[in-house]
């Protein structure tokens, strides 16, 4: 049996940058770079950062923008694609609310609402209940925002993007991502704004987000990513994978499969129902001529409005045609019938004004399954058990829905430099 000592599941972000990083590691010690083996369910790699090419519109499986903290991350990542025109974007991005454009956050520009609105969440804001220790999600939205805010924004549109309620999910659900604001911070905003965020800046390449993945593959050997290649059973205690091919036996194997099917492959018994998600529902739309300009995406809290989100690929590279992606947020049991719901995306898209005599072109849909996960005090429980039985058989379930958590991209190329820093010891 073919012996491997780092294999890993998915050709993502997350697997393709563990496969360089304990290479990297190995090279720090002086030491030969060990065999790695990256497993792809899929005929193409990528994950969720494939992007299509069609009709001369380029789109990704959803806007998948990066955000980089670690200015060594994208050098590292730029100098493998030095053809490629990536460009760092200050973003622009606003809030529909009630016909008019209100910059994001939400809650630190409550005073360009109209007047009656902003009165209520000011007013929500001052007197609002605040609760010490929130035992959900929803219940501290309202205790720091108070219900005007909570209300009128942060629970309906949430609410679109998880398609579950917000009472089910963990106080801190969203993180570092949470655009959190004080009572200091809002009122200062109405005379001196500053709407920095986590993502006030992104880098993105023209030929779309696949671009960073042949990045991560620059330096990986042409016989380290097998394509087409399902993992069936995981025996931990032989260390054995078996494919839809063929058998393997590891010494460490890293994967970025969503957590229960990492668990179920390994015939280990967990709670289903910690696990709970949505799927989001992306159409790409490419249109005959340019439509808004001065944004780079919008958020719709409107619930009679099908879409969450709605982005415009043309205002990075200043395209003359509109081309958007359009979010919906799904349970894991919504049906999906594509036609009708794009013929409802065009109808929504017309009511707000960003499609008006515009003549559809092109299009694209893609079903994320699973998109954002519900961490709930239950998943956040039953996910640190599960990891723990598992490295003991020498498994490490990473990413976003190997953590089951709410990260970035360049999260993921953080958490598996840190884990291939730790097994590097061990070279």
């Amino acid at each position: 049996m073919d012996h491997v000592p780092f294999l890993i599941i998915g050709a993502g972000v997350s697997g393709l940058s563990f496969a360089n990083s304990i290479r990297s590691e190995a090279e720090k010690r002086g030491k030969t770079a060990p065999r790695v083996l990256v497993l792809e369910a899929d005929n193409e790699p990528g994950g969720y950062c494939k992007t299509v090419a069609q009709d001369g519109f380029v789109w990704d499986y959803s806007g998948h923008f990066f955000h980089f903290k670690h200015a060594e991350i994208e050098a590292w990542l730029k100098e493998r694609m030095p053809k490629s025109d990536v460009r760092k974007i200050i973003k622009r991005s606003h809030i529909r609310f009630g016909g008019l454009d209100v910059d994001f956050p939400f809650q630190k520009n409550i005073h360009q609402l109209p007047r009656q609105d902003f009165i209520d969440c000011l007013h929500d804001l001052y007197f609002r209940e605040d609760k010490k220790s929130p035992e959900n999600f929803k219940e501290m939205l309202y205790a720091r925002f108070g219900r005007g805010i909570a209300e009128k924004f942060l629970i309906p549109y949430n609410e679109k993007l998880y398609a579950t309620d917000l009472a089910t999910l963990d106080v801190d659900a969203m993180g570092r991502f949470f655009p959190h604001a004080s009572m200091t911070d809002i009122v200062r905003n109405m005379k001196t704004p500053d709407n920095a965020s986590y993502n006030s800046t992104f880098t993105y390449p023209r030929g779309g987000a696949i671009e960073y993945i042949h990045a991560l593959m620059h330096d990986l050997p042409k016989d380290a990513i097998a394509l087409g290649e399902r993992v069936v059973r995981v025996d931990l205690r032989e260390r054995v994978v078996e494919t839809n091919k063929r058998k393997l036996q590891y010494g460490k194997l890293v994967s970025s499969a969503p957590l229960p099917k990492l668990l179920d492959a390994c015939s280990l018994p967990y709670d289903a129902g910690a696990f709970s998600y949505n799927r989001v529902l992306v159409y790409n739309l490419g249109f005959d001529r340019k439509g808004p300009e001065n944004v780079h995406w919008a958020y719709f809290p409107d619930k009679s409005l099908s879409f969450y989100r709605v982005g415009f690929y043309d205002n990075i590279f200043d395209e003359k045609r509109m081309s958007l992606y359009v979010e919906i947020g799904l349970t894991k049991d919504d049906p999906v019938d594509v036609d009708a719901r794009r013929e409802r995306v065009l109808q929504d898209l017309a009511r707000e004004k960003i499609v008006t005599n515009h003549e559809l072109v092109s299009w694209h849909s893609v079903v994320m399954d699973p998109a954002y996960v519900h961490i709930t005090r239950k998943s956040l429980a039953e996910t640190a058990r599960s990891r723990d039985v598992l490295a003991a058989g020498g498994v490490y379930s990473v990413g976003r829905y190997g953590g089951w958590t709410y990260c970035s991209i360049e999260d993921n190329i953080v958490e598996t430099r840190a884990l291939a820093a730790t097994l590097g010891e061990l070279l």
